[in-house]
C-alpha cells in the first residue's frame, strides 16, 4: 500500500454562531470568532490517497487526476467564500476547521474512483491543524 498526498492553499471567511445558544454564550463560546461579519484564514489542505502501485503505469493515481477533482470539488467551491452563506455544508453547521475536514471529506470520497481516500489534513494556521480519517 502506497500514501499520496497532495496539497493546496485557499482562503476563505466564516463565523461562528449557534442559533440554540443564547447571544452571552455565542460570545462566551466563540469569543471573536462570533463576529457576524466574519473573519478570514488562509488555509492549507493536504489529501491523502492509498492505494497499490498500478504496475503499467507506476501511479497510486494520476496527480492529474486527483488535482482536476481537487479543485472542482474543493478549491472552486470554497476559495475566497464567505462560508456560511455559500457554501451549502455551511448554512446549518458551523465552519470550524473540524467541521471543514469532514465536509471536503464529504465532497471528495465519491469522487475518488482509482484510489481510497486516506486523511484530509486542514490546517488553519501554521500551529494548527484537524486530521479526519473518515467515519468510523
Amino acid at each position: 500500500m502506497v500514501y499520496l498526498t497532495r496539497r493546496a492553499e485557499f482562503s476563505a471567511s466564516h463565523y461562528y454562531h449557534n442559533p440554540e445558544f443564547t447571544p452571552e454564550e455565542n460570545r462566551r463560546i466563540f469569543g471573536k470568532c462570533n463576529n457576524p461579519h466574519g473573519h478570514g484564514h488562509n488555509y492549507t489542505l493536504e489529501v491523502t490517497v492509498r492505494g497499490p502501485v498500478d504496475p503499467r503505469s507506476g501511479f497510486v493515481m494520476d496527480l492529474a487526476e486527483l488535482k482536476e477533482v481537487l479543485n472542482r470539488e474543493v478549491l472552486d467551491a470554497m476559495d475566497h467564500r464567505f462560508l456560511n452563506k455559500e457554501v451549502p455544508e455551511f448554512r446549518d453547521r458551523i465552519p470550524t476547521t473540524e467541521n471543514l475536514a469532514i465536509a471536503i471529506w464529504r465532497r471528495l470520497q465519491p469522487k475518488l474512483k482509482v484510489a481510497e481516500l486516506h486523511r484530509v489534513r486542514v490546517f488553519e494556521t501554521p500551529d494548527l491543524f484537524v486530521d479526519y480519517y473518515g467515519e468510523p
